[in-house]
């Protein structure tokens, strides 16, 4: 395998309250383009959380859709960066929905008793929600740096998320087996130790792009910032390595 050049460190991506102001403030076909663009980022988190707390894809679709609508009738237009993270607004949005979806009545009856207080979120509480939530925003961040990583194997040929996927899929492998089989993918000869090397290349890429990933959900993000968020992602010690290299 051909010696692979790093490439330049990825511009830091704008944040996601540029397009909150651009909603607020832009033209109509501004706020309109920014608003699809925000319910894009959001769709797959909130997507999976639904389907995981209701496990009833027609209820997640329902739900889904009320999301967005929300979202179009500017529910979102008073969110300051100031207060904090837009992922949060979204999170107490999801929560809403819930709260709403059951007291519409879509759950099992379990008593006509009056003084039974409704529970915020039905499934074992608040705690139980964000974390919950946290996990699927987590899961989301790490599918869209995969997407980027095979974004980047599609416009530079080289085989960075092949590469990546056969490691992550397969970690009882040794690198002759690894190099063995990226060599019959790739259709020329990667000897174990190229394979190495390509595999240190692909994961700082990934690490990269999952670092510009939750960047850009943050108002500020100084790499303190970015830190915190990561810890609480519970991605930090994957990525600790790579926070230095990033200006």
């Amino acid at each position: 395998m051909e010696n692979v050049e790093e490439d330049p460190r990825l511009s830091r991506m704008s944040t996601e309250w540029n397009l909150i102001f651009q909603t607020q403030t832009g033209t109509p076909e501004e706020a309109g383009t920014a608003v699809a663009q925000l319910i894009c980022r959001y769709a797959g988190a909130v997507h999976r959380y639904f389907l995981k707390a209701l496990k009833d894809p027609d209820a997640a679709a329902e739900l889904d859709q009320e999301f967005a609508i929300r979202f179009l009738r500017g529910d979102f237009r008073h969110a300051d960066p100031i207060r904090g993270r837009f992922r949060d607004y979204v999170k107490r949005a999801v929560q809403n929905l819930m709260k709403d979806y059951y007291r519409r009545g879509k759950r099992p009856v379990r008593s006509l008793d009056s003084r039974v207080a409704e529970p915020a979120v039905p499934d074992e509480g608040l705690a139980q929600f964000d974390r919950q939530f946290l996990a699927s925003w987590r899961n989301d961040l790490l599918d869209r740096a995969w997407g980027r990583l095979r974004q980047r194997e599609a416009t530079t040929g080289q085989p960075y998320h092949t590469i990546l996927r056969l490691r992550v899929d397969h970690p009882e492998l040794t690198s002759e087996v690894y190099s063995q089989r990226l060599s019959a993918t790739l259709g020329r000869p990667v000897s174990p130790g190229a394979f190495r090397q390509a595999l240190q290349r692909a994961r700082r890429h990934y690490a990269q792009d999952l670092l510009d990933e939750v960047g850009a959900s943050l108002n500020d993000p100084t790499p303190h910032a970015i830190e915190e968020e990561l810890a609480e992602l519970q991605l930090l010690e994957y990525c600790r390595p790579y926070l230095k290299h990033r200006g």
